[in-house]
């Protein structure tokens, strides 16, 4: 198959990471892939050191020279189906698809939580220009199934897949000496994109009263959010305790440094990798029930759930897991066993392969 993916987004996250993580697998398994995103998107140039065929085209935004340049490559290029992934490309491609005799079949992932728009128009984009949709957990599935009212034939729940094989435990003495991080002190981790509904303050705040001595709070990751954080931590006085660490090409080693790894986001979430990453890790998990991360962590046994902006919740949480190695460990190891069952790259890409599949025989509308 010629599978084309389109993104529109600049930003670089997750979701960006999935397209290239599929994109990868597939052109590994014979599979010609091609990438269309704006020249000025980061995953252009993430995909060309992945070696993954990449063309920039003007679609960072609804205007008609996206639609107009998506219907002049699509027209040139014999594409079996194309996958979509934010709402921006979407448009423009099935725009396109219109003025184009023979168009490829339209498949839509979504990757995260937030409310699909219930109107005349939407409903035609997803259920008359779309041949498919993908959804990165059942929970989001069932949204759209329940919610807006789309057939649920058409939609299938496909979870990321990780590189089970890369992402396992370390020794933590040895990278923390790497990273320069104290070998005798709790660390707390987060990696996430510093958007305001990933919950960073939250933790911020929960952190500054953690009883534990000494611990550190780690923050990886960059975004819009960075210099509102890093005026928290200045007001609560905790420059010495909190790393913000900014973007970081490796995540593994941190990871891996790490005691504790939290991700308390409050919206938008579809089954965060970053979680996915640590629970391979082998460590405990603090997170909240938002999206279908409930489909992974279950309290108590992979990790602890703890209320959506709820400071003090999550400050239990961590005094809880900080005061017990032993709880720690528990949690940690049965995380780990549930995510090389459940999170292998092979079955995400066995999955796509068949809605693909079944996108190009589907009778078109």
């Amino acid at each position: 198959m010629h599978i084309v993916h389109t993104e529109a987004s600049c930003g670089w996250g997750g979701q960006e990471i999935r397209i290239l993580t599929e994109a990868g697998g597939m052109l590994r398994r014979g599979h010609r892939v091609t990438l269309l995103c704006p020249p000025e998107a980061r995953i252009l140039v993430e995909a060309q050191q992945r070696k993954i065929p990449a063309v920039a085209l003007p679609i960072g935004r609804k205007r008609l020279q996206g639609v107009l340049a998506l219907r002049r490559w699509l027209k040139a290029t014999s594409a079996d189906v194309v996958n979509t992934h934010s709402s921006t490309d979407t448009w423009l491609v099935a725009l396109a698809s219109l003025l184009l005799e023979r168009p490829p079949p339209l498949v839509r992932t979504r990757h995260i939580s937030a409310p699909v728009p219930k109107n005349r128009l939407t409903r035609w984009l997803y259920q008359k220009a779309t041949t498919h949709i993908v959804t990165t957990g059942e929970k989001l599935r069932l949204q759209l199934a329940m919610e807006n009212g789309y057939d649920p034939a058409t939609i299938t729940s496909v979870p990321t897949g990780m590189d089970t094989e890369y992402f396992v435990p370390g020794i933590r003495a040895a990278r923390r000496a790497q990273l320069h991080l104290d070998s005798n002190t709790l660390i707390v981790g987060i990696v996430a994109t510093l958007r305001s509904w990933k919950g960073h303050e939250y933790l911020i705040d929960a952190f500054s009263r953690l009883s534990a001595q000494p611990s550190r709070l780690v923050i990886l990751g960059d975004g819009p959010q960075r210099e509102a954080l890093h005026q928290r931590v200045q007001t609560l006085g905790l420059q010495d305790r909190v790393f913000m660490q900014g973007d970081q090409p490796e995540v593994l080693p941190w990871l891996q440094a790490m005691d504790i790894f939290v991700l308390p986001s409050y919206a938008n979430e579809g089954v965060p990798q970053a979680i996915m990453q640590a629970m391979l890790c082998a460590l405990p998990v603090v997170t909240t029930p938002i999206g279908s991360i409930g489909e992974i962590v279950t309290h108590d046994s992979t990790g602890l759930m703890v209320k959506p902006k709820d400071s003090d919740d999550l400050w239990q949480a961590l005094e809880k897991l900080a005061a017990d190695a032993s709880l720690r460990n528990r949690l940690g190891t049965e995380a780990r066993r549930f995510a090389q069952a459940h999170f292998r790259l092979d079955l995400m890409l066995d999955k796509m392969e068949k809605v693909f599949a079944g996108a190009i025989a589907a009778p078109r509308h």
